[in-house]
């Protein structure tokens, strides 16, 4: 992808080094990621190497402060590479769940040590993130999870299994999700830094067949009587892992809003230069007032969309987003992000249904943003509450 569907639109909050940011962002995953993404689908996973690629061309961990290794910047540096992330077409390289979300678990929860010790891996990509919630029949009900840390002596004792983890078979240091205290519900709930390397007891299950982002490395993972070091229980205070949880869910949600504003610009860039090549009946698609009529809407939603993930970002950036607002931004986005692609695919007709083709990958991409970091329905009941 080389251009946007608004060539002069810059975000209120976009600084000049944001700016460059986005330019450089956007060459490298058209040099290191666009080349291998049907590669990276057939293998069900991103090269490890990536990683450090990424590092090194400082696309990971930007908004964390300088002296754990990061750029001390801000949300929108992450919102920026997100961006440009989706408009490359890239579904496998699981950025947002690794930089934006479980960097941040550490960066804010973590003692000093403990953010010594574990981001600056983190920001070279030496070390790859992952957070370990759902379990099988738990979902969103995090109050509910089965796996248990017991402490004995100096470790945790730690036994479970989780299911949709992202970024399970590359991932060496993994947040855990447990109960250190199952009598307490919510208060019971603790996080636990696991470093996987040579871990015993530590399993990585069977790479999960999904119906669409087929080289994001999502598998199933368990524990068995496994040992951490009780040094690794995040922030060093057990009990403390529901609340955690619940304060970081705003970033998680309006990086899934960014990065659906992104795919449905990037589908309608790419229905666009399909509709004026492709003719029907002797002339262009794009000369059929229908088709004018569907992309215009598109274009208009794809406007909207920025313009509310904007004041996401702006209100992020300042300290000032709230739940129910980082909610809207996340069911508007994705719930459009879902009508736009549907509505782009088919543009394409019979093509639009061939895996080979772009629009396809994002039509499947699509579906899981309306269920993962909280289904619609969830955005909604919060919503609610807040009228």
């Amino acid at each position: 992808m080389t251009t946007t569907l608004f060539p002069t639109y810059r975000a209120s909050w976009e600084s000049d080094d944001q700016v460059a940011l986005r330019a450089h962002a956007r060459a490298f995953f058209a040099k290191e990621s666009v080349p291998n993404q049907e590669r990276w689908a057939k293998q069900h996973k991103v090269d490890r190497e990536y990683w450090n690629k990424a590092g090194d061309a400082g696309l990971l961990c930007l908004d964390i402060p300088e002296e754990f290794g990061g750029s001390g910047g801000d949300f929108g540096h992450e919102a920026v590479v997100a961006h440009e992330l989706a408009l490359a077409g890239d579904s496998a390289f699981g950025f947002a769940v690794h930089s934006t979300i479980v960097a941040h678990y550490i960066n804010a929860y973590g003692t000093d040590e403990q953010k010594k010790r574990w981001l600056p891996g983190a920001v070279t990509g030496e070390s790859v993130l992952a957070i370990a919630m759902t379990e099988p029949g738990t979902g969103s009900d995090l109050q509910s999870v089965r796996t248990t840390a017991v402490r004995e002596g100096d470790d945790y004792v730690i036994n479970g299994s989780k299911t949709f983890i992202s970024n399970g078979t590359h991932c060496d240091l993994l947040v855990i999700v447990c109960k250190t205290d199952p009598t307490q519900g919510a208060k019971g709930v603790s996080l636990i830094v696991a470093e996987t390397k040579d871990l015993p007891g530590f399993e990585r299950g069977r790479v999960l067949e999904k119906l669409g982002q087929h080289g994001q490395d999502t598998r199933e993972l368990s524990f068995t009587d496994m040992r951490v070091p009780a040094a690794n229980l995040l922030g060093g205070v057990e009990g403390q892992g529901f609340y955690q949880l619940m304060s970081q869910l705003q970033r998680e949600r309006l990086i899934i809003a960014v990065g659906a504003v992104g795919v449905a610009e990037a589908a309608l860039i790419e229905t666009l230069k399909y509709v004026k090549e492709r003719e029907a009946f002797g002339q262009p698609i794009l000369k059929f007032q229908n088709t004018r009529f569907v992309l215009a809407e598109c274009k208009a939603d794809v406007l909207a969309g920025k313009a509310l993930i904007d004041h996401c970002i702006s209100e992020q950036i300042a300290g000032r987003l709230d739940p129910a607002t980082a909610s809207m931004a996340k069911l508007w986005g994705t719930e459009k992000q879902k009508e736009i692609v549907d509505r782009c695919l088919q543009m394409f007709g019979g093509y639009g249904y061939m895996a080979e083709y772009p629009i396809a990958r994002m039509y499947a991409d699509t579906r899981v943003q309306t269920i993962y970091g909280g289904t619609s329905e969830i955005m909604k009941e919060l919503i609610g509450r807040s009228l």
